[in-house]
């Protein structure tokens, strides 16, 4: 192994320990600061000098030191690049820093250049069914606003169209639905900061839809302009709370923010990278409190406008504490299906519930036997998720939503059982909305950029150094296969490759780098294909009879040919692994292992026969044979002998199988049948959809291969049900994790055809397992300013008496506080050449520029 790899892994999973967990149970450290919020928090005057400084000095401080180096702010991706949600923050910057003269001018032209070059490359001309309806709320607004500062926006000619089409998209909206009704998530009043000035919302209004804590829908920007708006105590408590909590770090874009999702978050990550080997005790720690937590909640009815994050959170907290064993009922988070409401509304609006429907769809995954109303989730989330794809909006955060769109087709077209984890880990590191944690009320909440970045230096570092450990073991196990003379037999398949990435990818990823579980598994693999390629087209009856005598009697006397070799290399096997478990366990197996392969060997002998004596066994009688000769069971149990904790020996004897293991040797059978019949047709052999046919004449190939799949359905459930949950056998929890993968290796390859028998259909998996470099993208620094080089904010005495008004406008109109014609008086700035005093909320007749 490379030592000073495996050295920087083992640093850094010691620093994240000691930085991420020890913060664990403070969740706004762990997300990505607003800009946009945190600028709108700095826009609000300090009551005793409200025309000199903010109330939020701290806010602003950050907006000051947080521009990047392409003069943006905002969010970005996983990968370091800018979405499009940092159009409207570094608007809502530069609007704040012109507001109260701070800062370097540079960073107010810096941003506006931002703003002007990236429109086109965010937005695009063409993607008007593609622009998230947050977002058609909230930039015009910052436009309307900005030029309200006296910030001219110069747009070129190739997007006028596209600006245009965004105003028109959002008159559309204001047209069409209800301030606060629920036939939209989030209704509009949520977006208060973002509505025209004439839009109608009083204080009465706002003060209904307040929460307990005096936030408006938890939004700090909403309850910014809530609180500037009508003075209300709640709002400012909020607000106060809130900066001292977070402030010094930027806001986050909701708050408070829920601890038990931002810990569900975190694990989640963890495993989506990889990374869950290197932290098995915090995770373990972490579920076990969310569990309890699950356990002491009453059950109570979900609040219409909070659905979306509750709704994420609880089956994001089903998937993850079933994949770890825990009894949770499905109604956890199916408690939608019986909300009518929320139904309509996601059928509605797919686009806004894409990222919480995928979460559900992921959590059906895990459906045991009988669990209908899992069936009837991931049935309406699929079907929803559809919708999202064909309307062409399916992402909250890139206006293109290719990023998106991808995820949700690869979660669609390829099952869960099919895939192997360690591809899903490279194709998470690679996403760029891999640091995407939930949907807000605009774009997604986002893992902070210290977190993301430390987890994905430790992603990169041990996808690699996996790479490295897998291309080794490869090279070993072609020698191992060259020196046994089993690569180049002349007949057959030659998979040593194929074997050894199933191994790796499906079943080595639950596994240590040093684990030799890998190497025995691919070596029985390959020796399991040579010998059943024999029985099934090359040797005679005689042969086949000498070789399963031979191995019965563990005797090679006599054997010659292809018969010696197979026998040779699997006397060598035998006996190198009762060797290794000698040394290690101090148990001699060595004759377990001869009963479970003179075991296999007897089931291919007696299909050779079937086949070459024309007998049609009954679907009973097949099945009995069929289970064993598939050898999915001699290949775990095997491997099972070296995990810790071990297989117990008695397990290994075919009387005591364990429940799950005989679902192991029925479940790949009949996926194989499935893939294998007509070939099997042609050559005048049996399987279970040949067999059905012939028992239900009635039937035709159709229904035959669909009474196989629902068979194959239902099996997959149960064997799913005894691999995560206790209470069902003795078996160590890596011996039915090993039955898991071992059924998602078989999946892998014959789920949709035959892919293992395919020369050509696995290069590109096996490519990106072991060979090919990781695909990523370099974060954008931010721009390196000192403090004490930063214009201060104005103070009081730099201006005249004649230049302000008073504070109270930003609370009274005319005796009323509504939005209806609400004004915060801001002070004219001789600096940036304001040439009248601006109404907040009330911006002049905005002038674009097109050239």
């Amino acid at each position: 192994m490379e030592l000073p790899q495996l050295c920087n892994i083992q640093a850094l999973v010691k620093e994240i320990k000691g930085g991420m967990f020890s913060n664990i149970d403070y969740p706004n450290s762990f997300v990505s600061p607003s800009a946009y919020d945190t600028a709108w928090l700095a826009m609000i005057p300090d009551s005793e000098q409200p025309f000199s400084r903010p109330m939020f000095e701290n806010c602003l401080n950050w907006v000051l030191n947080n521009q990047r180096e392409d003069g943006s702010w905002g969010e970005l991706d996983g990968h370091g690049n800018n979405t499009i949600e940092s159009l409207p923050a570094t608007l809502a910057c530069i609007i704040v820093l012109k507001r109260w003269n701070s800062g370097n001018p540079h960073q107010i032209q810096n941003g506006l250049d931002y703003v002007r070059a990236n429109v086109e490359k965010l937005v695009g001309d063409n993607n008007y069914e593609q622009r998230p309806r947050w977002f058609a709320i909230v930039f015009p607004a910052m436009l309307e606003l900005a030029s309200a500062v006296g910030l001219e926006i110069v747009f070129p000619h190739p997007i006028r169209g596209a600006v245009m089409d965004i105003l028109y998209q959002r008159q559309q909206i204001l047209d069409s639905e209800e301030l606060a009704g629920k036939n939209h998530y989030p209704p509009l009043l949520a977006y208060l900061e973002a509505l025209p000035p004439l839009y109608d919302a009083h204080q009465e209004q706002i003060a209904k839809h307040l929460s307990f804590d005096g936030s408006l829908f938890h939004s700090p920007s909403a309850t910014a302009r809530a609180y500037m708006a009508t003075g209300n105590d709640k709002c400012l408590a909020y607000l106060q709370s809130l900066v001292q909590t977070c402030a010094d770090h930027g806001v986050p874009p909701m708050y408070p923010i829920d601890e038990d999702l931002m810990k569900l978050c975190i694990v989640n990550q963890l495993q989506r990278l990889g990374l869950a080997e290197h932290f098995l005790q915090e995770i373990k720690d972490v579920l076990a409190q969310v569990y309890r937590n699950y356990k002491n909640e009453e059950l109570s009815a979900k609040p219409i406008n909070s659905e979306t994050t509750q709704l994420y959170k609880d089956s994001l907290a089903f998937q993850l504490l079933r994949m770890h064993g825990y009894s949770v009922s499905p109604w956890t988070f199916c408690w939608f299906l019986n909300n009518q409401e929320i139904l309509d509304e996601i059928e509605k609006n797919p686009e806004c519930f894409s990222s919480v429907m995928l979460n559900v769809y992921r959590a059906t995954d895990l459906t045991f036997a009988e669990e209908y109303e899992l069936q009837e989730a991931r049935s309406f989330a699929r079907k929803s998720l559809e919708k999202t794809m064909t309307t062409g909006s399916g992402g909250p955060d890139d206006v293109t939503f290719t990023s998106f769109r991808k995820v949700i087709k690869h979660e669609l077209d390829f099952p869960w059982l099919t895939r192997m984890e360690h591809l899903e880990y490279r194709m998470w590191i690679e996403e760029k909305d891999m640091n995407a944690l939930w949907k807000g009320k605009a774009s997604f909440h986002r893992l902070s950029r210290y977190y993301n970045d430390k987890l994905m230096q430790l992603a990169i570092h041990n996808y690699e150094f996996r790479q490295s450990v897998y291309k080794q073991e490869l090279e070993e196990l072609k020698r191992w296969s060259t020196d046994n003379n089993l690569c180049d037999m002349g007949f057959g398949r030659e998979k040593t490759t194929y074997c050894y990435f199933a191994s790796a990818a499906a079943i080595g990823v639950s596994l240590p780098y040093d684990s030799q579980v890998r190497l025995i598994f691919a070596k029985s693999a390959i020796l399991i294909t040579v010998a059943d390629d024999f029985f099934d087209m090359e040797g005679s009856l005689n042969e086949l009879k000498s070789l399963a005598d031979a191995v019965k009697r563990w005797d090679g006397k006599g054997l010659s040919g292809h018969s010696k070799t197979i026998f040779g290399a699997l006397d060598s096997l035998v006996s190198e692994l009762a060797e290794k478990h000698l040394q290690q366990q101090g148990r001699d197996i060595t004759n377990d292992l001869k009963d479970i392969w003179y075991e296999t060997f007897a089931s291919w002998l007696t299909e050779a026969t079937w086949s070459k004596s024309g007998r049609t066994p009954s679907m009973e009688e097949y099945l009995e044979t069929g289970m064993i000769s598939i050898a999915a069971h001699t290949l775990v149990l095997t491997a099972s002998c070296f995990l810790n904790p071990s297989l117990p020996n008695y397990k290994f004897r075919p009387a005591q199988y364990d429940t799950v293991t005989k679902l192991l040797m029925l479940v790949p059978r009949l996926l194989n049948d499935i893939q294998s019949y007509q070939k099997e047709i042609a050559d005048g052999k049996q399987n279970s959809v040949i067999l059905y046919l012939r028992e239900n004449p009635e039937a035709d190939i159709e229904d035959s291969v669909a009474y196989v799949r629902e068979l194959i359905a239902a099996k997959e459930k149960e064997l799913l049900e005894h691999a995560l949950m206790d209470g069902f056998s003795d078996l160590p929890r890596p011996c039915k994790q090993l039955h898991l993968f071992c059924m998602k290796a078989f999946q892998m390859f014959f789920h949709s055809s035959n892919r293992y028998d395919s020369n050509t259909e696995m290069i590109d998996d096996i490519q990106k397992a072991f060979y090919i470099p990781l695909k990523l993208q370099t974060p954008k620094p931010l721009i390196k300013v000192m403090l004490n080089q930063l214009p201060l904010p104005l103070h009081h005495h730099s201006r005249s008496k004649n230049d302000y008004r008073s504070v109270a406008n930003c609370f009274n109109i005319n005796g009323k506080r509504s939005l209806a014609a609400p004004r915060v008086r801001w002070p004219v700035s001789r600096n940036f050449g304001y040439k009248n005093n601006i109404v907040m909320g009330v911006p002049p007749n905005i002038r674009f520029s097109f050239f």
